[in-house]
C-alpha cells in the first residue's frame, strides 16, 4: 500500500471516531432532554436518511472532483452538524446533517480505492479499511461513553474560560465540544489527500438527468450475477448492524444492569471482534474466492439468538479487573466473548464481500456511482429495520424476543442468498456449457 493509502486511512479512522462517539452524546442529550425511549434508535434513522434522499446525487457529486476535495468538504458538513447540536439544536435534526456530510463523504472515501489500487488488492485494502472503521467504532463508543461519564465531564465542565460563557453545563454538551475538535483534525487529514488523477465524464447537473443515470446504475448492480449476492448480503450486514448497536445497548441496561456509558463499552466489544475478522479475511481471502464465506453469515444469525439466553444473574459479580468506574467481572465474560465472537463472524464474511462489489462496481461503472448504489441499498436496510425495531420498542416487547426474532431474521435472509447465489452458478454453468458445445 502507498502512502496515499495510509492518509486516507488516518482521515477515516479521525472522521468515522467522531461520528460514533457523537451518536453516544447524541444518546446522553435525548435522556438529558426526557425523550421516549424509541426516539433513541431514531438517531440512526435520520443519520442514514440522506444516503437514501440523496443516493442518486452524492455519487455524481464524489465523480465531479478530486476525493479529497469531496471528503473535505463532506467532513466540514459534519462539524456544521455538530455544532448545530452542541448551540441548541434538537438532537434528530442535529444529527441529520452530520449524516448528510457522511453521505457524501462515502462514495468518495470508498471510491478512491478503487483509482489507487489494483483489483487484487481491493480485499486486503477494505480488510485495513474495515478494520481501521471498526476500530473507530470502538475507539469512538468507548469515548463517547468516557466523555459522558461523571468524572471525565466533571472535568472537562471544570475547565472554564476568562471573561467568556461557553454556556455548556452538561457532560452531553462538554463531550459534543470535544468531538467537534476530532473533526477538525480529521479535516486536517483531508487536505494533505492527494490528487488520484482520475477524471470521469462531465457529470449532469440536471436532478431527473442524475436519477435516471442513478437508476440505471441500481438495475445494472443488481441485474449482475457476482454484483447482485454482494449487494444484497452488504445490504443485510449493514441494516442488521445498524440495528445491533442499538439492541446491544438495550440488552446491556435490561439484562446485564449497565447504564449507558457502561453499555456504550459493551457495545464496542463486539466491534473488536468485527476488526478481528476483518483483518483475518483480508489475510486469507482472495476475490476470486470471495462468495465462499457466505455460510458464516447464517451463523453469525444463530450465535445473536444466544444473547437472548444469557443474563448478569447467572453467575457471582466477581470482578477480575478494573479500570475506573469500569469493571470486568466474571458474570460479564459470556456476554464479552458472545458479541466478540458475533463481531469477528460479521467481520469475515463482509469485508471480501464489499471488495467484491467495490470490483464490479467499477468494472460496470464509474467507482463513486458504485458506492452510491451501495449505500442506498444499505441505508434503505437501516431504515427499515430501525423502524420496525422503534416499533417494537414503543410497543414494550421484551428485548429477548426481540433478540430471537433479529438473529432469525439474519440466519433465513442469509440462507435464501446462498439458495440464489447457487441458482446463478448453476444457470452460469448451464449456459457457458451450451456455449461450448455450440463452437
Amino acid at each position: 500500500m502507498n502512502r496515499s493509502f495510509y492518509t486516507i486511512m488516518a482521515a477515516q479512522f479521525f472522521s468515522s471516531l467522531a461520528d460514533n462517539a457523537l451518536l453516544i452524546a447524541a444518546i446522553a442529550l435525548l435522556l438529558q432532554l426526557d425523550a421516549p425511549a424509541w426516539m433513541t434508535p431514531l438517531l440512526k434513522l435520520f443519520f442514514v436518511l440522506s444516503y437514501v434522499l440523496l443516493a442518486a446525487f452524492v455519487g455524481a457529486f464524489a465523480d465531479s472532483r478530486p476525493k479529497g476535495n469531496v471528503m473535505f468538504i463532506t467532513n466540514t458538513i459534519k462539524f456544521v452538524g455538530c455544532a448545530v447540536m452542541l448551540f441548541g439544536s434538537h438532537p434528530l435534526l442535529a444529527y441529520a446533517i452530520v449524516g448528510l456530510g457522511a453521505a457524501a463523504y462515502s462514495p468518495a472515501k470508498y471510491g478512491i480505492l478503487t483509482e489507487l489500487l489494483p483489483p487484487e488488492k481491493l480485499v486486503a485494502a477494505n480488510g485495513w479499511i474495515e478494520g481501521l472503521t471498526v476500530g473507530s467504532i470502538i475507539l469512538g463508543t468507548v469515548l463517547g461513553g468516557v466523555l459522558i461519564s461523571k468524572s471525565v465531564s466533571h472535568s472537562l465542565l471544570s475547565w472554564d474560560l476568562p471573561i467568556l460563557e461557553t454556556g455548556i453545563d452538561t457532560a452531553a454538551e462538554s463531550a459534543i465540544m470535544v468531538i467537534m475538535f476530532i473533526y477538525v483534525i480529521a479535516a486536517l487529514i483531508n487536505l494533505r489527500i492527494p490528487d488520484t488523477g482520475a477524471r470521469y465524464e462531465a457529470q449532469t447537473r440536471n436532478p431527473i438527468g442524475l436519477i435516471v443515470d442513478f437508476s440505471h446504475c441500481f438495475k445494472t448492480l443488481w441485474n449482475d450475477r457476482l454484483g447482485q449476492i454482494s449487494l444484497a448480503v452488504t445490504t443485510l450486514f449493514w441494516g442488521a448492524g445498524a440495528t445491533l448497536q442499538f439492541i446491544v445497548i438495550k440488552w446491556a441496561q435490561v439484562a446485564l444492569h449497565l447504564s449507558l456509558s457502561q453499555g456504550a463499552i459493551l457495545q464496542a466489544v463486539s466491534a473488536f471482534g468485527v476488526a478481528g475478522g476483518a483483518v483475518w479475511a483480508a489475510s486469507r481471502i482472495p476475490l476470486r474466492n470471495s462468495l465462499n464465506v457466505l455460510p458464516y453469515g447464517v451463523a453469525m444469525g444463530a450465535l445473536v439468538c444466544v444473547m437472548a439466553i444469557y443474563n448478569s444473574d447467572m453467575l457471582p459479580n466477581i470482578t477480575l479487573l478494573s479500570f475506573g468506574q469500569f469493571d470486568i467481572s466474571l458474570n460479564m465474560m459470556p456476554a464479552y466473548i458472545l458479541l466478540i465472537l458475533v463481531g469477528w463472524l460479521a467481520g469475515y464474511f463482509v469485508v471480501p464481500m464489499n471488495a467484491l462489489l467495490q470490483h464490479r462496481g467499477h468494472v460496470l461503472m464509474s467507482a463513486g456511482h458504485s458506492i452510491a448504489v451501495q449505500n442506498f441499498n444499505e441505508n434503505i436496510s437501516v431504515l427499515m429495520m430501525l423502524l420496525i425495531y422503534s416499533g417494537l420498542i414503543w410497543l414494550d416487547v421484551p428485548i429477548q424476543y426481540v433478540i430471537v426474532g433479529f438473529g432469525l431474521t439474519v440466519s433465513i435472509v442469509m440462507w435464501m442468498i446462498i439458495k440464489r447465489h447457487a441458482k446463478n452458478q448453476a444457470e452460469y454453468d448451464s449456459m457457458h456449457l451450451i456455449g461450448e458445445h455450440k463452437h
